[in-house]
């Protein structure tokens, strides 16, 4: 992007929907395209390197995790580099519009995926479910999935009751089983908490021969954001990229949970809940020997009592 448009200066927090998408538009066609696809969705190319990083997300999504209300991606342009393709929805869709099949079939038949020495897919929850079904436009890519449905055909994932008005839509034709999608990916990665059982099913369902499955306990039920906080997904998609991303990288990188007060007070809570009363306070002596953290402190004390009292 030379004396192109300086991402790190984008802010568009406070816009008004609309004047959002007219904002992002004009950096799209100013850096290298963009394009409605309806009413739903949006699609904003910024060329800049080699590799390719196509993200999945969601306005609300956007606004809710982004201190600019700027794209995920446009971090990876800022850090490595990199190109950018951005697939944004108004709303949680499963991007399971024709409008989009149409723009991922114009991209295959127009060669657009060929112009990158690497292309990476990335999304989480119904974006995961996307990354992993549109990532079949792009032979060899690989795509790192938060959390991703494989599907919510009733058929397979009746089990699934937390997107029941969803249904309706249409998981059975093109780019439509997730994990199908995932044959022709150099490799694909599914994060999730094995403790978030209906998580834990659908990434049972991506078990493939080019698919590793990362365990994350207690991270909970909202892993982008707790990666996001943790300053992590950057390295993992950078890992993912350099095709470096295997089980010792990723639990090094995962060493930073220990300092997440997030994770740690999940970690605590799970523990006192199933009656593991010795390793939790195990856990906040531990915690507070390391940081500031005043509810690990006050709870220690409450379970040394308790201990003492009950011998």
């Amino acid at each position: 992007m030379q004396d192109g448009t300086d991402l790190s200066r984008v802010d568009l927090s406070g816009l008004k929907r609309s004047q959002w998408i007219r904002a992002i538009s004009e950096v799209g066609e100013a850096e290298g395209f963009a394009e409605p696809l309806g009413k739903r969705h949006h699609a904003i190319f910024v060329e800049e390197g080699d590799t390719l990083l196509v993200t999945f997300e969601s306005l609300p999504g956007i606004e809710a995790l982004s201190g600019t209300a700027t794209p995920l991606g446009w971090e990876m342009v800022k850090r490595n580099g990199w190109s950018h393709l951005g697939v944004i929805s108004a709303r949680d869709t499963w991007f399971r519009d024709a409008r989009v099949y149409g723009f991922f079939d114009a991209l295959l038949d127009d060669g657009f995926f060929d112009e990158f020495d690497n292309v990476i897919f990335y999304g989480a929850g119904p974006c995961g479910y996307a990354a992993a079904a549109f990532s079949v436009a792009a032979p060899g890519a690989r795509v790192v999935m938060l959390q991703p449905q494989a599907t919510l055909d009733p058929r397979v994932t009746e089990w699934d009751d937390r997107f029941a008005e969803m249904r309706r839509l249409n998981f059975t034709s093109r780019y439509g089983y997730a994990p199908d999608m995932l044959d022709a990916a150099q490799h694909a990665w599914v994060l999730y908490d094995p403790q978030e059982r209906l998580d834990a099913m659908h990434s049972a369902l991506f078990e493939r021969r080019n698919v590793t499955r990362f365990r994350l306990p207690h991270m909970g039920a909202a892993l982008q954001g707790d990666l996001i906080g943790l300053d992590l997904i950057a390295p993992i998609l950078t890992a993912a990229a350099e095709d470096r991303l295997d089980s010792a990288s990723f639990a090094k990188l995962m060493r930073a949970r220990r300092d997440h007060t997030p994770y740690l007070r999940k970690l605590l809570a799970r523990l006192e809940s199933s009656g593991r009363s010795e390793l939790a306070e195990a856990l906040c002596r531990n915690v507070t020997a390391r940081l500031d953290a005043p509810r690990f402190r006050r709870r220690l004390e409450m379970l040394r009592s308790a201990r003492e009292s009950a011998s």
